[in-house]
């Protein structure tokens, strides 16, 4: 999948229709920046927006992610699309995750950083006998190092997958309580 096809292809889709990317990003629930995200090849829209943007301008999910207007050549061609769009989802569900999992990673890295860098500060502190001097240091530091723990922890865990999807429901919920 070409993502800079596919934002040129979402561009011209969006001219076409005479909508702004901030109108576009209301009718989506999004942010401008987002739509302009995508029509840069920064990034790809969420499955479901996909979805959402086919239908907004009558084309078939296929041609978005082809980034093309499909023109049906044979009676086989004809026969072809469904199977064609189903690998074409499959493909695109595989980059998404992958790039979901990336950003996940950089998070958790991130977390863990944290954690670290809390952990050597009160060791410094303590191993320098500064630790009554400064009370207040060590205290959060050992605080950064037990949250980035526990973050970690959920983050990892089953319930970290259920937190995000409470919170993406809020924030439909919210978000559609502001039109």
């Amino acid at each position: 999948m070409d993502q800079v096809k596919v934002g040129k292809f979402l561009r011209e889709l969006r001219t076409e229709k005479g909508y702004t990317q901030e109108q576009l990003a209301e009718r989506l629930g999004v942010t401008n920046r987002s739509i302009s995200r995508w029509e840069h090849a920064a990034t790809m829209p969420d499955f479901d927006l996909v979805i959402q943007l086919s239908q907004l301008f009558g084309v078939e999910v296929g041609e978005i992610l082809d980034g093309e207007r499909k023109r049906k050549e044979t009676e086989q061609a004809a026969d072809m699309p469904e199977e064609e769009t189903i690998l074409k989802i499959a493909e695109y569900n595989a980059e998404v995750n992958d790039a979901d999992r990336k950003t996940f990673a950089k998070r958790l890295n991130c977390i863990n950083l944290a954690g670290l860098m809390g952990i050597l500060v009160y060791l410094v502190l303590d191993l320098a006998g500064l630790r009554e001097t400064y009370p207040f240091v060590g205290g959060v530091a050992l605080g950064v190092a037990a949250g980035a723990l526990i973050n970690a922890m959920i983050f990892t865990g089953r319930y970290g997958a259920r937190i995000r999807a409470a919170k993406l429901r809020l924030w439909r919920r919210f978000m559609g309580a502001d039109r």
